[in-house]
């Protein structure tokens, strides 16, 4: 079976991205995103959207969208991750769209997911409690929602807020009006990753479904778990590749450290890693069953785990200063391991 990473239209994609962050999205950038108000660089993720589509891509054609699917949002995923490029492609542009689609609600679609689609307007999705499991965290009783969200992507800067409750009936989806929450950001291990605690006491919200979402609530946690596994692979190979750069250009004893046996090993390993996390990526795409994705966030996750590290020990000292990314990729590393739970 073809790979759907791997075609023609899914290469052309990846070069097209690759090649705007490469412009745009260099470590200076990429350090001004996570120090902006919105935790991310407006301006590119408008060219983003208006020049190749990315937020269109798991949207379809009737609503606003490019009506391609997971794996094509997976390449541009990747290539976020490879170069630790903050934007709100995961919260806004696939769980959102995804949550949104599953409730078989037109209205709802009609009016949000065009916006969402061109990425003039940015989704997020409350549903965790602080043990960071997809057991909702808020209650809806008659008089509205009630509970504290923890984890939610862009959820201080989002323009449009849906939240996972339970109710009396099961699970629902809701639209929540942003005047009748507190939202307040939190300080991450990761900083180019923008986090948010969302309070709601009585607040009036809108049901979005209309038979019961909990049904759902498992294959949209599957599409998170892809998702991130297809950003910690890009950024696992990322690492590898500075890595690899570095140990032949660092000299010791009159030679590149890369000619040493035993680096040659440790990087040699990562790379096994690396290629064992595409090909768990791969399988979560083709099958889709709960096994292949639990799979895909185990591997890919210890793939990009042991990459960070290594490029950590690797690069010496350098790798625990400020302005050297090896940090970056190691806090990226442990955050998106912990993201959607265990």
């Amino acid at each position: 079976m073809t790979d759907p990473l791997e075609t023609e239209e899914a290469q052309a994609l990846r070069d097209a991205v690759r090649s705007l962050l490469a412009r745009r999205s260099g470590p200076e950038a990429v350090r001004a995103a996570m120090a902006s108000p919105l935790g991310y660089d407006d301006k590119l993720w408008s060219t983003l959207c208006e020049q190749i589509g990315v937020a269109a891509l798991a949207i379809p054609e009737h609503y606003g969208g490019v009506g391609a699917g997971l794996a094509e949002a997976c390449v541009v995923l990747g290539e976020l991750g490879r170069t630790l490029t903050p934007a709100p492609m995961l919260g806004s542009a696939v769980l959102c769209s995804e949550a949104l689609l599953r409730t078989g609600n037109d209205e709802a679609c009609e009016r949000l997911l065009p916006r969402i689609a061109a990425g003039t307007t940015i989704a997020a999705l409350a549903w965790s409690d602080v043990d960071g499991q997809w057991t909702p965290a808020l209650i809806a009783s008659g008089t509205g929602l009630d509970g504290q969200v923890h984890y939610v992507l862009d959820g201080d800067v989002a323009d449009v807020l849906l939240a996972v409750a339970r109710t009396a009936d099961g699970v629902g989806l809701f639209e929540v009006p942003l005047d009748g929450v507190r939202r307040d950001r939190v300080t991450t291990l990761d900083p180019t990753r923008r986090l948010a605690v969302v309070t709601c006491e009585g607040t009036p919200a809108r049901r979005l479904d209309a038979d019961g979402f909990e049904q759902h609530l498992r294959k949209l946690r599957d599409t998170a778990v892809v998702a991130v596994a297809a950003e910690q692979v890009g950024a696992a190979a990322r690492a590898l590749e500075r890595t690899v750069e570095y140990t032949k250009q660092r000299r010791q004893f009159g030679r590149a450290i890369g000619s040493f046996q035993a680096v040659k090993h440790r990087l040699a390993d990562v790379h096994v890693h690396v290629e064992a996390a595409r090909s768990a990526l791969y399988a979560a795409l083709v099958d889709g069953d709960a096994e292949a994705v639990t799979t895909a966030k185990a591997v890919c996750g210890e793939a990009f785990s042991h990459a960070a590290a290594e490029m950590i020990q690797l690069h010496g000292g350098i790798a625990i200063t400020w302005e050297h990314d090896a940090h970056l990729y190691f806090k990226r590393a442990h955050g998106t391991a912990l993201l959607f739970g265990p």
